[in-house]
């Protein structure tokens, strides 16, 4: 059964539900609202966990050391129901962990804890993966937000994402849901990017180095979030042309490459966890005052 955790600060609150670890709504305690709603007429969607692989596989099939098996795009964790393993006023911590089902698509001992933790006007969402064999254990994880477009305020005026470190990171597009190898011009100048939808008219963009460990999204002299990032050096932007959100999707691991290997170990920045270690993994995101 679904179940939906809701958690406070002083100024912010959040709904969390069972159903993929994944956050629900994001508001102020005054009525604005952050995260995009879920609209299924667009995308029902709202804030994935991408595990163990981000993005398509080819065929949607995935090889582990040769043998094939069978894994949905962005992974199985999102279709999961975790387990609620603590919580208090300011935050919530739910488990996946690997049972007969998870086996038949991906054959590890994982555990996979999401917590979501507010401090003021700050949400932070932290992703930790443990390896549970004594082999190593290739995956892919990445966060999936959809943030409002326009934001609460900033209705009829223009939209920007602006990277903290002013770079103008190579574009990468996907063909058929795999990444293609051939970078384009970067849509950024001196780290801004106005936001329109055609940008989107061929779907996600992808920034797989060079856009940082943070960024700004919003309005000159308007309501702007604030993200940091870590342990998470790829980063997607992602709109159904027109729909009224903004995928914000900070990644530590791809789509396959087109015309490559199907081998999980090899997609890029795929990471390869020890066995009993764990890896952690997160953004935050401020809100306006």
């Amino acid at each position: 059964m679904t179940e939906t955790i809701r958690i406070e600060s002083d100024n912010l609150v959040v709904a969390v539900s069972s159903l993929g670890a994944e956050m629900q709504s994001l508001c102020h305690k005054g009525g604005r609202s952050f995260l995009w709603s879920g609209d299924p007429a667009w995308w029902s969607g709202r804030s994935p966990i991408l595990f163990p692989i981000v993005g398509k596989a080819p065929d949607d099939m995935v090889e582990i050391s040769g043998r094939p098996f069978p894994m949905k795009q962005h992974g199985f964790a999102r279709r999961s129901t975790f387990t609620l393993v603590d919580k208090g006023q300011g935050f919530c911590r739910h488990r996946l962990g690997a049972s007969n089902e998870t086996k038949a698509s991906y054959p590890f001992e994982f555990t996979l804890e999401l917590e979501h933790r507010l401090d003021r006007n700050r949400l932070t969402v932290t992703a930790t993966v443990s390896n549970r064999d004594p082999a190593p254990m290739p995956y892919g994880v990445g966060f999936h937000p959809a943030f409002a477009w326009p934001l609460p305020g900033g209705e009829s005026r223009p939209h920007r994402i602006v990277l903290d470190n002013g770079a103008e990171p190579p574009l990468f597009r996907l063909s058929n849901g795999l990444l293609s190898p051939q970078p384009y011009t970067s849509p950024f100048a001196e780290g801004s990017l106005e936001l329109s939808p055609a940008l989107f008219a061929d779907g996600a963009m992808i920034f797989p180095e060079g856009a940082g460990t943070g960024l700004t999204y919003g309005i000159e002299g308007g309501p702007t979030l604030r993200f940091a990032f870590d342990n998470l050096p790829n980063l997607a932007l992602w709109q159904k042309p027109g729909a009224p959100f903004l995928c914000i999707e900070p990644w530590h691991g791809m789509a396959a490459l087109a015309g490559d290997t199907a081998e999980l170990a090899e997609r890029p920045f795929t990471t390869l966890l020890a066995g009993g270690q764990d890896a952690r993994y997160g953004f935050s995101v401020e809100l306006p005052a």
